[in-house]
């Protein structure tokens, strides 16, 4: 036995008789889930929540049915392999509008979490939004916290099962509405109401209504705060964009502690006590169902019902509002007056988030003002690379697809450059007519003399110009193959 072990007690426990029963521990590896019942509460933060609730929701339900240039505004159509966005035409290969689009909402998010924290979950995402619904709808009908409670509890009757069918039934009624809503921004809406109330939808356009709804029942109506805290990705990673100067919803602990009961008018501060009655009309309130007394949750949704209900409860009881307050870190450790937070606000990542989404947002409004109504694509004819005429020059043969997006018709022409005397002709003649928001395949070939097109590969440009309006042109490049 080595040195080390020599002077190790060990400990003989004694043996278990054969006969004596061995209990057992169990050990929950997962938490059961417990029921949320959010309390009801009015306050200047949730009459917010319901402007952007309302705003968010005009905006989804009623574009589809607005109409520019007697065109749906807002519509992707995929068969068609166009997008109409508030008047513009967007095409396949403009897909870096789509990716320009996704940064400039990504690094606007980091902007907004890194100054104001989760205030676009709080207030805009969906699924705060619909839960919102779900939850009016459920007040509504099965009355407030405690009337849902004693319902929940309570015997499965008559009176249960009219309510909890009532429930589900505008639920579903909702849900399938949001459901189409979403398939009108890929059919257009119009023409899909008019399939659905004469149940001729397609396989696919009655999928994704069906599938929508239900995970807009699913997530709103069953899962709710489990959506937000084991389901989204932003509440991990949220924290990575915070600091101490970021605004976030806070309890003020050295004020509010230590909590207890008491009566109106009392001298509480004589017995030691803190403003915080201990209530608990803050967990009471909150969808998530957290504690913002126990310090900063990632669960926290920023929705700020927990500072309603708390002025709610300071008014009553003639303190100061504020307990429970949107503030930062630093102010709350009084390395500054609250009054100077702003003062806080441009910090380097928020000057380097900013800085990267007003680059974005100014390069996509500059080439969307410049953007032309005219896309050309160029390929070459395979089959025969290159072939000798009558008349002795080489020919290669190309097809051109144009594409028009602008509101009204254009004729183009069609001139190719990069060769000495090279001759272009079109199988439709010298003029093509594109009609309005249309396209066209035009076979093109172009003719050279041989002493110009040597063997290999030459550039030449193809250019496509509206006779109608010249500024409207555009430049391709492609080859020439020689001999």
């Amino acid at each position: 036995m080595s040195q080390s072990f020599k002077n190790i007690p060990i400990k003989v426990l004694p043996a278990t008789p054969a006969d004596t029963p061995v209990e057992l521990e169990e050990v929950v590896l997962y938490e059961k889930h417990k029921k949320v019942y959010p309390r009801w509460i009015t306050g200047r933060f949730t009459q917010w929540r319901w402007f952007w609730l309302v705003a968010t929701q005009l905006f989804f339900y009623g574009v589809p049915w607005l109409n520019i240039h007697d065109r749906q505004m807002m519509l992707f159509d995929l068969l068609g392999r166009k997008f109409y966005v508030f008047g513009f035409i967007f095409l396949p290969q403009d897909f870096i509008y789509l990716t320009a689009l996704l940064a400039m909402s990504a690094f606007g998010l980091f902007v907004w979490t890194s100054i104001g924290g989760r205030l676009w979950c709080g207030y805009s995402c969906p699924q705060t939004v619909y839960t919102e619904i779900f939850l009016w709808v459920e007040k509504w009908v099965e009355g407030d916290r405690l009337a849902r409670i004693k319902l929940d509890n309570g015997p499965m009757n008559w009176r249960r099962l009219r309510l909890k069918y009532t429930k589900h039934a505008i639920w579903i009624l909702i849900a399938l509405w949001t459901g189409f809503t979403f398939v009108g921004y890929f059919t257009p809406i119009r023409e899909l109401a008019s399939k659905v109330l004469a149940f001729q939808t397609g396989p696919w356009e009655a999928f994704w209504i069906l599938f929508y709804g239900f995970a807009t029942y699913g997530n709103a109506g069953w899962m709710r705060e489990q959506v937000c805290k084991y389901m989204c990705p932003y509440a991990r990673f949220q924290g990575a964009m915070f600091d101490p100067d970021t605004l976030l919803i806070s309890y003020d602990a050295e004020r509010g502690e230590p909590r207890g009961s008491r009566r109106k008018g009392e001298d509480y501060k004589a017995e030691g006590k803190g403003d915080c009655i201990d209530c608990k009309l803050c967990v009471q309130v909150c969808p998530v169902g957290i504690d913002i007394r126990d310090g900063l949750q990632y669960e926290c949704i920023a929705c700020g019902a927990c500072i309603d209900a708390c002025d709610s409860v300071m008014d009553k009881m003639g303190y100061a509002r504020g307990l429970v307050r949107y503030t930062t870190e630093n102010a709350l450790a009084h390395k500054y007056p609250e009054r100077e937070i702003v003062n806080h606000i441009l910090r380097p990542r928020v000057v380097m988030y900013g800085a990267v989404l007003l680059v974005v947002t100014v390069g996509v409004t500059l080439s969307l003002m410049f953007k032309l109504p005219l896309a050309v694509n160029v390929s070459r004819d395979r089959n025969a690379l290159m072939r000798e005429t009558d008349e002795g020059l080489l020919e290669n043969s190309y097809q051109l697809q144009l594409e028009n997006t602008d509101e009204k018709a254009h004729r183009f022409v069609i001139r190719a450059d990069g060769l000495p005397e090279m001759k272009v002709l079109t199988d439709q003649g010298e003029l093509i007519e594109l009609p309005s928001n249309s396209s066209a395949s035009v076979g093109v070939r172009v003719q050279v003399e041989p002493q110009y097109a040597t063997r290999g590969s030459r550039k030449i440009y193809f250019e496509v110009q509206a006779v109608d309006d010249l500024n409207l042109k555009v430049r391709a490049k492609s080859s020439f193959i020689g001999k």
